[in-house]
């Protein structure tokens, strides 16, 4: 290769370094480091000119080319000659020197190669930089900071200059004015200082090893007194940390005398740059060297700065750490250094320091002390070891900071204290305590809410830490386990530390049980010497409580059992054995459990049952009443926590119940009664619970103190009531006495029955009755309670006898206010069962109510309860009622229904009609059809039970008529297949009590069993059955039972509610209404002739509303029924329905396709109409712009809509199957006739989308195919998507062609029917229709099926006739099918050899052919037919078709193309042997080849087949071989590697012929594809590449050069990029 190629290539790749895209950019500077590596002196050279000659080159340019430069010197210094290594020296040096003015891109650039030669030739480079490094001149900027990136770089062989350096450049320091200068400098001594001591720390490895650190030491001092006395002064912020930096790191190369003497100016001025700079961690590292070498040669004068020293360090430590920022980190840690190397030599002074900061009050002053006493706790130990007490005296003040930042460094201080034995001195418990309280921190935050600082300390991340602290100490810090136990019990009873409860538990629960399984003597607490701990009561107490809640305070539950299990012998010596059995189960269950899912009130009830039980155990009577009374004093610690109090008085009543001493019994009893804050329901609750319990084994005496109680001064408004109850004046009167009221309920509840029943009208009665007449809500509640307790208590014991009660009335309406002021939306109290039960109650009595008071009371109830919502509905917490437990939810309301019952029962009773029934239904008629699952259960049941009611009840006197049975069973009929299962077999059972009812109106006696009626019975078994069959035979079989037992005049009032239930609002309700009115019009239709156009009409409004398709059906089934008798007026109506048809009218055809002899009658007509009536219009578009538009005519759209609808319904299948040929070949016409028609405008149907009047064809025979069972070929269909294409213009031929292709290859036996059906058309004068029957007949001769079924010469025959056909796409269709043959039928290619040629022939030269889409079927074509031609037929036109076929090889059209290059390939095999055809391929062959990488993936297939089948012809074993291996269409090409592979084989093979091919190659520098350009970038890189030096001259390299010197210019990046890569070849 011409040096001047080389040159060439460079050059330009030299002008494109600054290529706009990035990867063109990467790419130039890879192909010059490529030649650079390969030609290293030339190309530095070319590099050197090419700077030199464009002195005026952009500076980014210059640099580009400089860093090239650079990484060629680091790859191949060893092979660059010695005189182009001075020649860069001097070229890198001009560069960075040759502006004055400071460039840093450019002259950094010159001096990274500069630093890189240094690493080898360090003389030269020194002699360079040394000849511009002059005495008494001010050097360039980038000298000096080469001199220093060099003393980094290569630092043994700089550091023998350095003393030379210095030595000049002490003198230009003061010649240094600008501030960048004074920086380069500053740089360069500190880069200096770090080197030598390096190199001294590394004597062994240097090559002088008699350096010292006095060799520099003078010229270092006078240096640092420059750099000190002036250039600190600095007002720049940059100069002055570089300036610092340099002064730390000479301080360690300075006579000590010389340090010694400056210390006390240098530590002041070191401390003055923090508060002029912001970035402070240079500061603090030269600081620390400074202190560093000061203590290393055993400075004096460093204890004079120590007091500033320490108060700037502190300020350095307080500041707050950013972990993420770097700098931040690194000057923190800097900072805790220089405390550390002062401690070791001031440990008095320091920790004097820190311990007096500790007593400043700032949070940052303060958090930074604590930090930086724990690292002196664990940097320094011995030197803190001397100062324990002193420091634990310290530690308190900030204790009691309220900042959780210094809270949460005390934490870490108290930990490192506990590793060092801090917490065994005295005073070590405050620590201790500490932890605790921060263990019982409340959130700060909410859940989902979150901190407004990222710096902040929540109260949940300093608890946390806490928690773990605590762990650490119990379980890491053995020594503390004396100070742990049993001292943390204290924290436990103490209310603020609720929330420590756990973790306190769990470092208990370790402690305890390490003692015990080492028998350590410890672990049993000796309760008398620990005075400040509680009492073994008070911890069961507070452990037992804590059980009860198991979900408070972060789960405090279960670690409180745990606990309560270990301290057993503690607690009581009798207690262990009891306890190891009955509390693991306790703590498996809450394991189990959420504070969802725990069933609260059966837990609490297990506590009171262990509590119980371990009283009776422990047989200690005195402990058992020391009990009481601590629980008693310990009530008040509760009185925020009122659920947990409420539960303690049921504690102590179980107490009481095993207290044998009455005198404490009674004493207690006071103490609770007297202390109770009676304001609070849940405390009155809880007190009477408790006194309730206690009533169990002690009544006489409960009794005895509630009756003085309710004497006592307590209850006068006097004085005296402030000394009684605790000075609380704010006490109401009212609520002392509600909780007296309900103490008397709980007492009745709780005490023995063989006790209670002679106490409660003396005892209990006498004592609520006076409270009657108030006023006060919260007694009326209590009473209501106490009452209903009593009731309960009493059930069946007390009935009161009828009479005439004057009150009546009144009280009713006095409950029933109770009633309306209760929320409507919730049930939090039993006021509606108490206040209906007593209605119930007074409802029988005389005098009888009104008919208007009645009514209220029934409405007021039947509304108040059934709009309930559903018992697992959780009601929102009001102020005053807790959320009940969901048995207590669920008991209120299984108590409230019954209740309601009781009273419908009662009213009905006064008044047992028909009427007297109605009275009562209409309350809950409405409550039937309610969206609500919850609310039409109420309502079912609800009416069961007053049928069954009603008829237990019923005499009939004479024959009366049951009027409301009609609508009765129009009602609840439908609800035997509600969605929610307890309301079917409620409504099954309505009906059966309805039907034996209208059987006693009937006259049949009371005993009498109706075998039909009874039938009914089993169906609510098979209810049960949510299927739909089951339902639907359910509902069947009990319409037959109703029509059997209906007198015929109610029929037209059942049939009526029927239709309302159509849309009822249960899907299920609707459809039992749809099954119950067919079966009814089936079995008793035939009286209801005169209602049928009424009906009709009622269904068209109905089948608006219903949404559900199974009653949509059912409904059309009902149309059916009655069309069954009328048919022609029913389709007469149907065809004239407004297009397009709403949903009723398309169920209705639906549904008429379900009789095979209706809808075969149907069929016959739409095909004898579609066959003789035109298809559409065409109508002109506008007067203006004229045109016309095809427009489909009314009639046979409508008709294909009905059958498209007919089709649909699957009884049709018979009739589909029967007249299949003639449909299929009718539809497939009329689809023809569709595409791009549109549908008649002026329809009436104005809200509905137009017609798509293609679509309606193509869904009408998709559904023929579905009901011929041809799923094979729907499938496929499916698959292919054909159905949008099919009606589409621009698709149409292809979804045909699709649709003959699946009929060929899963319908054949079909075919012939359907050709014969098809043939007229192809002369019918709509040109559409001719093409959709020639695209149908062209794709059939693509399969072998035509020949099977002896079809192939009517097909061909006729395809052949399409040849001349006026329409070019018919003709394009007819090429296509005469092609097909050679797929379908190959052995009959043969036959129509001359045909087939001729008609390909003319098809490529064609004319008249706007698209070339005839060109393109006639190569196809050819290509198949050729597969099988037999080589006489052909052998004389291969050359010619040749010919004909390259121009379309570079086509724009894609399809040509690809169809031009597949011809091309089925032609090889008609050319093997011949020399002119071997020709052809090698003119081609550079086309096909760049063709792989077409943008089109079809043409990159078809290259690669081509290649592939003519690669024998080629002339080369390796090239064949190679074709055959790797061009396979569904394989991937690594299209570089194929082709570097081709062009070695090339060379090898061909040597003769590679002037031809690197010329057909450069002519595709101008391809209109730029991957095609690319790809002739790279194929002629490759061929450079691999093409040996005496070959090149095979090559016009001056062309080649000039094309890719162009392609770097090209648009587009990837061409530019792989004209570069090529260039990196030329070498």
């Amino acid at each position: 290769m011409e040096e001047t190629d080389v040159e060439q290539v460079t050059l330009a790749l030299l002008d494109a370094a600054t290529d706009k895209d990035l990867e063109v950019q990467e790419q130039v500077r890879k192909s010059i480091l490529t030649l650079g590596k390969q030609q290293p002196d030339k190309v530095l050279a070319m590099c050197q000119d090419y700077l030199l000659k464009n002195a005026k080159l952009m500076v980014t340019h210059r640099v580009v080319i400089l860093q090239t430069i650079e990484l060629i010197i680091e790859c191949r210094i060893e092979k660059v000659s010695y005189p182009r290594i001075k020649s860069i020296i001097s070229l890198a040096s001009d560069e960075m020197t040759r502006s004055k003015e400071v460039i840093p891109d450019w002259q950094q650039a010159a001096s990274n190669i500069l630093v890189a030669v240094g690493n080898k030739h360090i003389n030269e480079i020194m002699e360079e930089i040394l000849s511009k490094f002059q005495p008494g001149l001010l050097p360039h900027f980038f000298i000096v900071q080469t001199l220093a990136n060099l003393s980094n770089a290569n630092v043994y062989g700089m550091v023998p200059f350095l003393n030379a350096i210095l030595g000049t450049m002490l003198p230009m320091l003061s010649m240094a004015k600008q501030d960048n200068m004074k920086w380069v400098f500053s740089s360069a001594l500190c880069h200096f200082s770090e080197s030598i001591l390096e190199y001294l720390a590394n004597l062994d490895k240097a090559p002088d090893p008699t350096v010292r650190k006095d060799t520099f030491s003078s010229e270092i001092s006078t240096a640092f007194d420059i750099l000190f006395n002036s250039w600190l002064q600095s007002r720049e912020s940059k100069l002055r940390l570089t300036v610092a930096e340099a002064l730390g790191s000479m301080c360690h190369l300075m006579a000590s005398d010389k340090l010694e003497e400056n210390i006390p100016k240098l530590i002041p001025a070191m401390l003055s740059l923090y508060k002029k700079n912001n970035e402070h961690y240079i500061i603090s590292k030269s600081l620390c060297q400074v202190i560093d070498a000061s203590i290393n040669m055993g400075s004096r004068v460093l204890e004079t700065q120590l007091d500033s020293l320490l108060n700037a360090l502190h300020h350095q430590v307080s500041a707050p750490v950013d972990y993420n920022n770097l700098p931040t980190a690194k000057n923190h840690n800097e900072a805790l250094r220089c405390f550390s190397l002062l401690a070791n030599s001031f440990p008095d002074r320091l920790v004097l320091f820190v311990l007096q900061k500790l007593e400043n009050g700032n949070e940052r002053s303060r958090a930074g002390s604590l930090g930086v006493l724990r690292h002196l706790l664990n940097s320094t130990t011995s030197i803190m070891e001397s100062r324990k007490l002193l420091i634990l005296a310290s530690i308190r003040q900030p204790m009691a900071d309220h900042s959780n930042k210094v809270k949460k460094r005390v934490v870490q201080v108290i930990s490192a204290m506990a590793h060092h034995g801090y917490l065994e001195l005295e005073g070590g418990e405050l620590l201790v305590r500490f932890i605790v309280q921060n263990c019982a921190l409340h959130d700060t935050y909410q859940k989902g809410e979150k901190p407004s600082e990222s710096e902040e300390v929540t109260n949940e991340s300093l608890r946390k830490m806490c928690d773990n602290t605590l762990h650490l100490l119990t379980t890491t810090v053995g020594r503390l386990a004396d100070v742990l136990w049993p001292k943390l019990l204290y924290y436990l009873t103490q209310s603020q530390y609720s929330n420590a409860t756990t973790p306190l538990c769990k470092s208990l629960i370790d402690l305890g049980n390490k003692k015990k399984n080492n028998q350590e003597p410890s672990f049993k607490i000796d309760f008398t010497q620990e005075v400040n701990l509680p009492s073994p009561q008070t911890l069961m107490a507070r452990l037992l409580v804590n059980a009860a809640f198991p979900f408070n305070h972060r789960n405090h539950g279960a670690p409180s059992l745990s606990l309560l299990q270990v301290l057993s012998v503690n607690i009581h010596p009798n207690a262990e054995i009891l306890w190891e059995k009955e509390i693991p189960p306790l703590i498996s269950m809450l394991e189990e459990s959420t504070a969802e899912s725990l069933d609260k009130k059966i837990w609490i009830e297990k506590l009171l049952k262990f509590l119980s039980k371990t009283l009776a155990t422990l047989d200690d009577d005195k402990w058992v009443c020391q009990l009481a009374a601590e629980a008693t004093r310990y009530l008040s610690t509760y009185n925020n926590a009122l659920e947990e109090k409420s539960f303690l008085y049921r504690f102590i009543g179980v107490t009481l119940q095993q207290c044998f001493n009455k005198e404490v019994v009674k004493k207690q009893l006071q103490e609770i009664l007297l202390a109770a804050r009676h304001n609070d329901a849940i405390e009155r609750e809880g007190v009477a619970m408790g006194v309730g319990l206690c009533a169990n084994s002690h009544l006489e005496g409960t009794l005895a103190k509630l009756d003085e109680f309710g004497k006592s001064d307590a209850f006068k408004k006097s004085p005296s009531i402030f000394n009684l109850l605790k000075d609380r004046n704010d006490v109401e009167v009212e609520k002392v006495k509600s909780t007296l009221i309900l103490c008397y309920g709980q007492v009745a509840l709780n005490a023995p029955p063989e006790k209670i029943l002679n106490r409660i009208d003396q005892d209990i009665l006498r004592c609520i009755s006076k409270h009657f007449s108030t006023k006060d809500l919260t007694m009326k509640l209590s009473l209501i309670q106490s009452v209903g307790l009593i009731a309960k208590a009493i059930r069946e014991c007390v009935k009161k006898q009828g009479y005439f009660f004057s009150r009546k009335q009144e009280l009713i309406t006095v409950m029933l206010d109770f009633i309306k002021t209760e929320p409507a939306d919730s049930l939090r109290t039993p006021v509606r069962h108490l206040v209906m039960t007593t209605c119930a109650n007074l409802v029988p009595l005389d005098p009888a109510m009104s008919e208007n008071d009645t009514f209220d009371l029934l409405k007021v109830c039947v509304n108040s309860v059934f709009s309930l919502p559903p018992e697992t509905h959780t009601p929102e917490k009001t102020k005053e009622e807790e959320i009940m437990e969901p048995e207590q939810r669920k008991a209120l309301y299984r108590n409230t229904l019954a209740a309601l019952q009781e009273l419908l029962e009662s009213v009905l009773a006064k008044d047992p009609t028909p009427d007297g029934l109605q009275t009562v239904f209409k309350h809950i008629e409405p409550w039937l059809s309610s969206g609500q699952d919850h609310e039409r259960q109420r309502a079912v049941s609800a009416t069961a039970n007053i049928l069954t009611y009603y008829m237990d009840n019923l005499t009939v006197k004479n024959m009366v008529s049951f009027h409301n049975l009609g609508a009765l069973l129009g009602r609840l009929s439908p609800r035997c297949s509600d969605p929610h299962p307890p309301v079917r077999p409620a409504a099954v059972d309505c009906i059966y009590t309805l039907l034996y009812i209208q059987l006693r109106y009937e006259g049949f006696s009371l005993d009498h069993k109706d075998e039909a009626v009874d039938s009914l019975i089993p169906l609510k078994d098979q209810l049960e059955n949510p299927d739909h069959s089951a339902l639907y035979k359910a509902c069947s079989d009990l319409t037959k039972v109703m029509s059997k037992r209906l007198p015929q005049q109610q029929m037209t009032t059942l049939v009526f509610m029927l239709f309302e239930g159509l849309v009822d609002s249960q899907t299920n309700c609707c459809r039992a209404s749809s099954v119950i009115l067919n079966t009814l019009l089936k079995s008793r239709g035939g009286g209801l002739q005169e209602l049928v156009p009424e009906m009709l009409e009622v269904l068209h409004v109905r089948l608006q509303s219903i949404t559900e398709e199974q009653v949509r059906v059912a409904a059309c089934q009902t149309v059916l029924i009655l069309a069954s008798q009328h048919l022609q007026t029913v389709v007469n109506t149907l065809v004239n329905q407004p297009l397009p048809f709403d949903s009723w009218t398309c169920e209705m055809w639906m549904a008429l396709g379900a009789d095979p002899i209706v809808a075969n009658e149907i069929i016959e007509i739409v095909i004898e109409k579609l066959t003789i009536l035109a298809p559409y219009v065409d109508k002109k578009e506008s007067m203006i712009r004229g045109g016309t538009t095809k427009v489909a005519t009314s009639q046979p759209l409508a008709m294909t809509c009905g059958l498209k609808e007919l089709l649909l319904n699957g009884h049709s299948q018979e009739v589909a199957v029967s007249l299949f040929p003639k449909l299929f070949s009718c539809l497939t016409v009329r689809l023809g006739a569709s595409v791009g028609v549109s549908a008649p405008k002026g329809n009436n149907n104005k809200h509905a989308a137009p017609t798509h009047v293609a679509g309606v064809a193509a869904d009408a025979l998709r559904i023929l195919l579905a009901r011929a069972q041809l799923d094979e070929v729907m499938k496929r269909l499916d698959e292919d998507k054909v159905w949008e294409a099919i009606k589409e213009p621009n698709t149409h031929i292809a979804g045909v062609t699709l649709l003959a292709r699946a009929m060929s290859k899963h319908a054949g036996p079909r075919l012939p029917a359907i050709v014969e059906c098809l043939c007229p058309s192809l002369n019918n004068i709509y040109e559409s229709q001719r093409i959709t029957v020639t695209a149908f007949f062209s794709e059939l001769l693509n399969h072998h099926v035509a020949t099977e079924l002896m079809l192939i010469d009517v097909l061909m025959n006729n395809m052949m006739e399409r040849i001349s056909e006026p329409s070019c796409t018919v003709r394009m269709l007819a090429v296509r099918g005469l092609g097909n043959i050679a797929v379908g039928s190959p052995e009959k290619v043969n036959k129509y050899a001359k045909e087939l040629l001729a008609a390909m022939s003319s098809g490529m030269e064609e004319k008249d052919d706007p698209g070339k889409l005839i060109t393109l079927e006639a190569m196809s074509g050819l290509s198949k037919v050729l597969l099988y031609l037999d080589k006489k037929n052909v052998h004389l036109l291969v050359v010619y078709i040749f010919m004909r076929i390259k121009p379309f090889l570079e086509s724009e059209n894609d399809e040509i193309r690809c169809a031009s290059i597949y011809l091309m390939g089925n032609l090889s095999k008609f050319g093997s042997g011949e020399p002119v055809f071997k020709d052809q391929i090698h003119n081609v062959l550079v086309s096909l080849l760049l063709h792989l990488v077409d943008p089109n993936p079809q043409v990159v297939k078809a290259c690669k087949y081509a290649m592939r089948v003519c690669a024998p012809v080629v002339g080369s074993e390796q090239i064949t071989t190679m074709f055959q291996n790797h061009l396979h269409e569904d394989k991937s090409l690594h299209y570089g590697e194929f082709i570097n592979d081709l062009t070695k084989y090339l060379i090898q093979d061909f040597p003769g012929m590679l002037n031809f091919y690197h010329i057909s190659v450069t002519q595709f520098f101008k391809s209109n594809w730029p991957e095609v350009r690319a790809g002739a970038a790279m194929f002629i890189g490759f061929l450079l590449g691999n093409l040996p030096e005496e070959q090149l001259s095979h090559l016009n390299m001056g062309t080649i050069t000039k094309g890719l010197v162009m392609l770097l210019q090209d648009p587009d990046p990837a061409v530019r990029a792989k004209a570069a890569e090529a260039m990196g070849h030329f070498h």
